[in-house]
């Protein structure tokens, strides 16, 4: 009986090894066929090949390339002319040499022409109604554009001073600077900003209130000009103030056009310290000295007799008699000349004198 016993046990496990060799070879056998046919099946697959746009979107992309590109280099043209015609040609010149091309894009087709004629006709109207509308926009847009450019560089009025009185046809017109020339602004940080008076500058203006127009003529806004002017002439000896708004604005600086005062250019003088420097008319100026506070300064006050001769004289063209002064001092000059004046007149009464004896 236990003989028997012991036969079975053996039977079982020479089996229980058989099963478990069986089982391993199977558990491993798949796992690596799986593996190495997984890898042949990455390794052999063929290159993908990447995805092309059909046909019609190529074409497609094609035509819409161009029609961008071709509308950039439109633009870009279209800008350069007009850039070179705002250069070259003033808004006159453009509208008169484009008046041709703008009347043939508007030109009517008879109801008589043959229909070749008609279709021609209307073929060549409708190519030339863009160009021409364009150039119609471009000619409003500049004459806008100047429109307000002078608003902003032009004196605010062609006549910056009223009618000349009948009266005083013969009257010459004397304009005056304010800064440096009757005033001196000055600033210190205890007491801020103070202006003070050229010396000689009552008795100038009172005095030659007699025989000019006198008219100052500022640089500075009417807000800075108004009250420094009130205080000045209490006597009420100049007659018009003109300020910034009265001036040519002309590359980043205002200058005074003495040809706007609607005045006859023969009879005006402009004096200032820096007369050459912010006026338009050189002919016409009178330099003085610039003043910045020197007590003992007298430049004024040695105007007086040379503005006195020539309003007393009324030559024909001032700026003759200013031309005769270029680059000298005229009130030093004039009192040398007056003197040789004298002199001379002296001689010819003696002389007059000799012969009668």
């Amino acid at each position: 009986m236990s003989a028997l016993v012991r036969s079975r046990t053996r039977m079982f496990s020479i089996n229980s090894i058989n099963i478990n060799r069986f089982s391993s070879s199977v558990t491993t056998g798949p796992s690596k066929e799986s593996i190495i046919s997984s890898s042949r099946i990455l390794n052999d697959q063929p290159p993908s090949s990447p995805t092309q746009p059909p046909p019609a979107a190529r074409a497609e992309k094609k035509s819409w390339n161009f029609l961008k590109y071709g509308l950039i280099a439109a633009l870009t043209g279209g800008v350069a002319t007009a850039g070179y015609a705002t250069y070259a040609y003033s808004l006159d010149e453009i509208d008169h040499k484009t008046k041709a091309f703008r009347a043939s894009a508007n030109r009517s087709i008879g109801n008589a022409s043959s229909s070749f004629d008609t279709f021609q006709a209307y073929l060549s109207s409708s190519a030339m109604a863009v160009p021409a509308k364009l150039v119609d926009l471009y000619i409003d847009w500049r004459r806008l554009t100047e429109e307000q450019v002078r608003s902003f560089t032009d004196p605010n009025s062609d006549k910056l001073l009223p009618d000349v009185h009948p009266l005083e046809q013969h009257v010459f017109t004397l304009v005056l600077d304010l800064d440096e020339t009757l005033v001196y602004n000055d600033w210190k940080r205890e007491r801020g900003w103070r202006t003070f008076k050229r010396p000689g500058v009552d008795a100038f203006l009172e005095h030659l209130a007699q025989f000019y127009e006198i008219v100052v003529f500022s640089g500075k806004p009417s807000t800075d000009v108004d009250p420094v002017v009130d205080r000045l002439d209490p006597k009420n000896c100049i007659r018009y103030r003109l300020s910034r708004g009265a001036t040519r604005y002309v590359d980043g600086k205002h200058f005074r056009d003495l040809s706007m005062l609607n005045r006859d250019p023969k009879k005006v003088l402009y004096i200032s310290a820096h007369a050459l420097e912010d006026s338009l008319q050189s002919e016409n100026c009178v330099s003085i000295k610039p003043w910045q506070g020197e007590v003992e300064d007298t430049a004024l006050v040695d105007l007086i007799p040379f503005l006195e001769y020539v309003a007393k004289h009324a030559p024909a063209d001032v700026r003759t008699v200013l031309a005769s002064y270029q680059g000298l001092d005229i009130s030093k000059e004039f009192i040398e000349r007056s003197k040789e004046h004298q002199r001379r007149m002296q001689d010819q009464k003696q002389r007059g004198r000799l012969w009668r004896h």
